[in-house]
């Protein structure tokens, strides 16, 4: 069983609900390490009331503030290092989120997501949304990644494909794995279990 880094090409393009059809399809576990505002409607608990039998690992830390983790942990009188971010020793087959995309900054000393994900050496998921400038942030995404030489497990559309934009994706990566989840307008266990199906069947 594996273990998959879950991230985005920005802000809400649906990095949540991705982890949580990732967490029913594999049966997986969920661990978010930073929730930085909406502390009362957090990540894991969407996750949680949206799949049948997914284990939630608590947060590491968890933050008051709704702005990138780096300035939301200072405003809380604390600093953000490598050390606060171990994979937990019980980790089993578990959907790691992170936040934003992989350049989101953890601290002032320049520590990022992407920084992480190199320590952690697990599989990156990356979640796209077609939009205007949506390649330019995938393609941005995708070689940030393999400039650390992290793995890339594939690429998930969140909504409907695009054609004219995969086919660009597929010209810079040719081995890329692009797979779609449909845009969820009510998220239930049900439509998330419907999605989690859809993405299973495109894996043959």
């Amino acid at each position: 069983m594996k273990s998959y880094v879950v991230t985005g090409i920005g802000t809400e393009v649906g990095k949540t609900v991705v982890s949580a059809v990732l967490c029913e399809a594999l049966k997986a576990d969920y661990w978010k390490p930073v929730q930085a505002g909406d502390l009362h409607a957090l990540d894991s608990d969407f996750v949680k009331s949206n799949t049948s039998e997914t284990t939630i690992i608590p947060a590491n830390k968890l933050l008051n503030h709704a702005m990138s983790p780096h300035e939301a942990a200072r405003l809380d009188g604390i600093e953000l290092t490598e050390a606060d971010f171990d994979l937990p020793r019980f980790l089993k087959q578990t959907i790691v989120e992170g936040a934003g995309g992989v350049m989101v900054p953890l601290n002032d000393a320049g520590l990022c997501y992407i920084d992480l994900f190199q320590l952690w050496e697990l599989p990156v998921y990356v979640v796209t949304k077609h939009y205007l400038g949506s390649i330019n942030h995938t393609l941005l995404t995708l070689n940030a990644l393999m400039s650390r030489e992290i793995r890339i497990a594939g690429l998930i559309v969140n909504g409907d494909s695009n054609a004219a934009s995969e086919r660009i994706y597929h010209s810079h990566f040719p081995d890329l794995s692009i797979t779609t989840i449909p845009e969820i307008n009510e998220f239930s266990k049900e439509s998330i279990q419907q999605a989690a199906k859809l993405w299973i069947e495109q894996l043959h």
